[in-house]
């Protein structure tokens, strides 16, 4: 007999404070401390981002900021404001917590950022209204930079969008949109789909159909799936779930779909 070695990889994690050092000219002279250099944040699309800072003045000493209100913007690359934030003090007039303060990125505030480099600033706004400008660079430079990542939580396949459909034939009350890759090598046996109808005064039914056939032809076999009756006074999209692993899908609408079906959203 041989023996059989089990071994298991151990990967470190690390789980640390993101914190970043400020320097504020809140004596009102000039600022002396340089840092060596400025630390890139890095926040991440799919998930709240916590980020801290700690304040201190020109001698490197923390300073009391329980009697500001920390501000928080950011920029993109075109320079057009995407995030603006008022911190929350964490500074409780302990040593460990003095000068501090926090922001939270959250998930829905990066949704419609792409990944790209945004330029920060930070300013303390003091109770009679005047503002303090903080720095975060050497020479003086108040601009921060933090990176926006969006591989580390990708996020869901986005939706794709059926706007056109095509009278089946003069006369004929039946209408097809245009077919759709159902994506059946992601797809597990219980594949879930997702399909929502935007209307308008729409009065009628749209069917989602389904093929096995890998190519759309003009002989290819549709079944019906699921069916939705719309009378006219939906004013929010209709959804529909339905599960099965299908080469293409498509809508069928019993009724005149123009300037009433205003698109039809489908996920797989």
């Amino acid at each position: 007999m041989f023996p059989i070695n089990i071994s298991m990889q151990l990967l470190p994690r690390y789980l640390v404070d993101n914190t970043t050092t400020l320097i504020a000219d809140v004596a009102g002279t000039i600022t002396e401390y340089r840092p060596v250099y400025s630390k890139q944040l890095q926040v991440y699309k799919g998930i709240d981002n916590v980020l801290e800072f700690r304040l201190l003045n020109a001698d490197q000493k923390p300073v009391n900021v329980t009697s500001y209100t920390p501000k928080f913007v950011a920029f993109d690359e075109t320079n057009q404001m995407v995030l603006e934030k008022d911190a929350t003090i964490l500074d409780d007039g302990s040593t460990v917590t003095r000068g501090k303060f926090k922001l939270t990125v959250t998930e829905n505030e990066l949704l419609n950022i792409k990944q790209q480099y945004l330029s920060y600033n930070i300013y303390l706004v003091e109770t009679d209204g005047d503002k303090v400008l903080t720095y975060s660079q050497p020479n003086f430079g108040n601009d921060g930079v933090i990176y926006v990542n969006g591989t580390t939580f990708p996020g869901p396949l986005n939706s794709y969008s059926v706007t056109v459909f095509e009278q089946e034939a003069v006369g004929v009350e039946i209408w097809y949109s245009e077919s759709v890759d159902a994506q059946p090598g992601i797809n597990g046996n219980e594949a879930l789909h997702t399909a929502a109808v935007y209307t308008s005064a729409y009065i009628g039914d749209v069917v989602v159909q389904a093929t096995l056939d890998n190519q759309v032809t003009g002989t290819t076999q549709w079944a019906d799936i699921a069916t939705m009756q719309l009378g006219g006074s939906e004013t929010t999209p209709t959804p529909v779930n339905f599960n099965g692993v299908f080469s293409h899908l498509r809508f069928k609408a019993t009724a005149n779909p123009a300037d009433k079906i205003t698109k039809v959203l489908i996920r797989n």
